[in-house]
């Protein structure tokens, strides 16, 4: 049994399909059979049963998940730690939404570093499949996301609100127009944006990032829905205005990380970042 051949368990697990496992591993599907044949082989017992919609954990297969997760993350971390210098005592992986490191988690990361000068950071941007396999896989160790997916092993803990507003180069044009730029904020978005714009026709720009968006409308004019947090350099810097007689949305933010874990480093990053999300949450009542 090797590292890759636990990768492939877990990718199976996380995508539930052979076929998929392969694409996010960027291997052939035929590899990935391999990988699990040998893991099948060495455990003595047949951990997925394959059908039409894919591959599905046999009894032993649930069994070997959670020594999966838990071998994968001690590789992990004695690979990581074994390369860090003496000075440090743990390493930590922090991954997040692009929007969430828009001043918010650099903030957090530099009061950190000085609660914690002996603790190595990682931090990485992901969509929140990328998030939630890095967590699965043990490659991540605290996750912030917008919708996170539902997993055994995981503990999902709601953070703060965001709150979205419409945000314009022109508040003088009316709105809606054809300079509306869709930011993908997710399902909760997608659902609160439906219900209140019933009759509003697909916008002609769709992006999946707030940053995107807001580079489309600095540079050619037009209006996207935006977090506060996010819009207020840019209206100070009167670049931006507020829609006027816009809603707001709100999006909630989760913290997602190991369930079962005793690690003392993870449980001081988890509490900071409680102790953040309590900050936010009081800014975003005085906004």
């Amino acid at each position: 049994m090797d590292i890759d051949q636990i990768r492939t368990f877990l990718a199976v697990v996380a995508n539930g399909s052979f076929l998929e496992a392969a694409n996010r591993l960027h291997v052939t599907q035929s590899t990935v059979s391999t990988r699990i044949q040998r893991l099948e082989s060495y455990l003595g017992a047949i951990l997925f049963v394959r059908n039409r919609s894919g591959a599905v954990l046999t009894l032993p297969g649930h069994r070997f998940l959670r020594h999966a997760k838990s071998l994968l993350l001690t590789l992990e971390q004695a690979r990581h730690d074994i390369g860090l210098p003496s000075r440090y005592r743990a390493s930590i992986t922090v991954g997040a939404r692009i929007a969430l490191w828009e001043e918010m988690l650099p903030r957090w990361v530099g009061a950190l570093r000085k609660q914690a000068p002996d603790v190595s950071i990682r931090s990485e941007i992901g969509f929140e499949e990328d998030l939630m396999r890095g967590l699965i896989e043990g490659r991540i160790d605290v996750g912030l996301m917008y919708t996170p997916q539902h997993n055994p092993g995981l503990q999902i803990e709601h953070l703060f609100d965001e709150t979205l507003v419409l945000m314009t180069t022109d508040p003088a044009k009316p709105w809606p127009n054809e300079d509306y730029v869709y930011v993908d904020w997710g399902p909760a978005f997608y659902a609160q944006h439906s219900s209140n714009y019933p009759d509003l026709e697909r916008p002609p720009q769709v992006v999946n990032i707030g940053w995107l968006g807001v580079q489309l409308i600095i540079s050619n004019g037009g209006s996207c829905f935006l977090p506060i947090r996010m819009a207020a350099p840019l209206i100070q810097a009167e670049k931006l205005f507020h829609v006027p007689g816009s809603l707001r949305f709100r999006l909630p933010v989760y913290m997602v990380f190991p369930r079962d874990s005793d690690s003392v480093v993870l449980q001081q990053v988890v509490d900071s970042l409680r102790l953040l999300a309590v900050i936010e949450q009081q800014k975003a009542v005085t906004e």
